[in-house]
Parts: C-alpha cells; structure tokens; sequence
C-alpha cells in the first residue's frame, strides 16, 4: 500500500486539505464551500452544474454546500431569468467579503506546500498529476 501512487495521491491530497479546511474554519467555511465562493466571484459561474466541474465534485454534493453558504447569507438562488428550469447562483455582499477576508489563509496553505518544491519541481508536480487525470471519469 505504501508504494502505490493512489496512496501517496490520496495521503497528499488529505494533507493539503486538511490545512486550509483548518484555516478557513474560522471564516466559517468549508475548502468546498471556499471554492464555490472562487467559482461564482471569479469565474463567474451561476449555473450548479457549472459550479459543481469547477470545483470538481458531483451534484448531490454541490447543492449541499449552496444549501450550507445560502444558510450563512453568503449566496442567493434564485429561478433562471432565461430558462426558468435552471436555478442561478450569485454572491451576496456578505459572501464577497467573507471570500476576500478568507484569501491569506489560502494563499499562505499554497505558499507552504509550493514551497516544499523547486519552481521545476512544480510544475513536473502538475504535468504528472494531470497525466494521471487524462481521460479518466471528471477530468475537468
């Protein structure tokens, strides 16, 4: 188990996860409800499916954390004004600022692990992982 890739993946992903989810608890989010907020402020994204393969998790998951972000004040939703079937998500003022106020914690959990690599190291990092990810279900 210890030389397989998934683990070390798997224990990689859990590390850096596990540190900013650490931080951004006292914003009083989530890493997913965090990249949700990423999703529909800088992407641009209103749409939840769109958001869900932003952020890489299914739909089921995806209208949890709206739910949970709706909840706190920090998203609305609201009907389609174009199609009346979808459901549009945008950010409230309270969302805006809490994403912004959240922005050293994730900037400081990247800056730590990026600095574990040489710029060299990094971007290898990033080719294998995406190789890894190539043509597999939810490639984004």
């Amino acid at each position: 188990m210890h030389e397989s890739i998934g683990f070390h993946a798997t224990r990689a992903a859990r590390l850096v996860e596990r540190r900013v989810e650490d931080g951004l608890r006292e914003f009083g989010l989530t890493r997913i409800g965090w990249c949700i907020l990423l999703a529909v402020a800088e992407g641009g994204l209103k749409n939840p499916s769109d958001i869900a393969a932003f952020v890489g998790i299914d739909r089921t998951a995806t209208s949890r954390a709206l739910r949970a972000l709706e909840s706190e004040g920090l998203i609305s939703r609201a009907i389609g004004q174009q199609d009346r079937r979808m459901t549009e998500v945008t950010m409230t003022a309270a969302g805006f600022d809490r994403m912004i106020e959240a922005v050293p914690v994730c900037s400081e959990n990247m800056e730590h692990f990026n600095s574990k690599l040489t710029p060299t190291e990094q971007r290898e990092l990033l080719r294998l992982l995406g190789k890894l990810c190539e043509g597999e279900l939810g490639d984004a």
